[in-house]
């Protein structure tokens, strides 16, 4: 037990020791937590600016004109003559979208035909094409609805009668757990248990790379290699003991991040989240044996982990060969447990899967360290010279 203490000591103090290792695992976090959700502090995409080219002129064109800059996603800017003149805006990027009303549009709503409207939305941003086709979308089936209710009442039909018609399975959205619909709430739990898996592993690469990594070297009784990364481990675990809760207790509050979930849960479900990435980069560094080669492989690997963590891409659309290689890493399954836990208000028993899966990794992970540094300490002892018989 004196040497467990010894060892936890001894890797909590070269944290601050080594300035690499700070850097990431104190001042880079500290960064995140401040910088990365300022961009989404306004949740959602609103009032996209697009054009209006109204080659009807009519009560009716003008309508459906002003009813679509009515909504919060979309800000008619400009009203414009042709589409070639629209067209030179969206270019010079001071448009995202052309909304074209065609001639004859209220002649043909009065006469009960079709009138469609034509949108031409800047595909290159995902989000602004979505926001701007679902309410031009959305505005165009009102409208629709309210024209032909219209004409079946003029036909003499009951207006309770003629509404229900145009419209007989009103749907009412109610959001749940993202009540404003918004980016920030999907987006940031997720983001930041990444941040959090990523500063760790590189912060425990470089420790693991850098000198002093062996502590058996500078004490009288050197203890066992488990007993060493045991105590990495508590030492990382004593360190992300304050990291965690300010990440996913107190940006979430800051931010007005749903919080349904008690903050033991989420502590409880780190200790083993924080074993698997401490283990992971203890793996790391007994395979890639300098600072620099520790850098550059988790670089490498951000871009992949931040894919197989499930929210830029949904897991169920992903071969099974790849959803089966995302649970080799730990930010996978604890996302997944921690929304569920933080935002959805589980209890921790609804997340056993994954904390099984954690400590599994935990152990796994610690295991090939085990072994890695067994091996390479074999295979790097040097035999003693062989006595050289003088010659006379």
């Amino acid at each position: 037990m004196n040497q467990l203490i010894r060892i936890i000591k001894y890797e909590f103090g070269r944290i601050f020791a080594e300035k690499a290792a700070f850097s990431i695992l104190i001042i880079a976090v500290a960064i995140y937590a401040v910088f990365y959700p300022q961009p989404y502090v306004n949740e959602a995409l609103r009032n996209v600016p697009i054009a209006v080219v109204d080659l009807d002129g009519t009560q009716s064109s003008r309508d459906f004109a002003r009813l679509v800059d009515a909504t919060s996603d979309v800000a008619v800017v400009s009203h414009l003559p042709d589409a070639a003149t629209a067209r030179r805006e969206v270019f010079a990027r001071n448009i995202d979208g052309i909304l074209v009303i065609p001639q004859y549009f209220e002649r043909e709503l009065l006469h009960g035909r079709q009138s469609p409207v034509a949108l031409y939305a800047d595909a290159s941003y995902f989000l602004i094409y979505q926001r701007v086709a679902g309410a031009v979308s959305a505005v165009a089936q009102t409208m629709g609805a309210q024209v032909e209710a219209t004409r079946l009442v003029e036909l003499g039909i009951d207006p309770v009668i003629a509404a229900a018609a145009t419209n007989p399975m009103p749907l009412t959205a109610v959001p749940i757990f993202n009540p404003e619909g918004g980016y920030a709430t999907y987006i940031l739990p997720a983001a930041l248990v990444l941040i959090l898996q990523q500063t760790l592993l590189i912060g425990v690469g470089l420790l693991g790379t850098s000198p002093g990594a062996d502590p058996r070297k500078t004490m009288a009784d050197p203890p066992s290699m488990l007993t060493i990364l045991i105590g990495k481990l508590l030492a990382y675990l004593a360190l992300e003991a304050v990291i965690i809760p300010l990440y996913l207790v107190v940006v979430p509050y800051l931010y007005g991040l749903p919080r349904l979930g008690n903050v033991s849960s989420i502590l409880l479900f780190a200790i083993p989240f924080v074993f698997a990435v401490g283990s992971l980069g203890l793996f790391l560094a007994s395979v890639f044996r300098t600072p620099l080669a520790v850098q550059l492989c988790s670089a490498a690997l951000g871009l992949p982990f931040f894919m197989l963590a499930g929210f830029a891409w949904p897991t169920q659309a992903m071969p099974e060969a790849i959803r089966l290689a995302a649970k080799l890493v730990p930010s996978t399954e604890a996302i997944d447990g921690f929304v569920r836990l933080s935002q959805l208000g589980a209890p921790l028993s609804d997340v056993r899967p994954q904390v099984l899966t954690l400590w599994g990794l935990a152990i796994g992970y610690c295991a090939l360290a085990l072994l890695v540094t067994r091996i390479r300490t074999g295979t790097t002892q040097v035999s003693p010279p062989l006595p050289v018989a003088a010659v006379d």
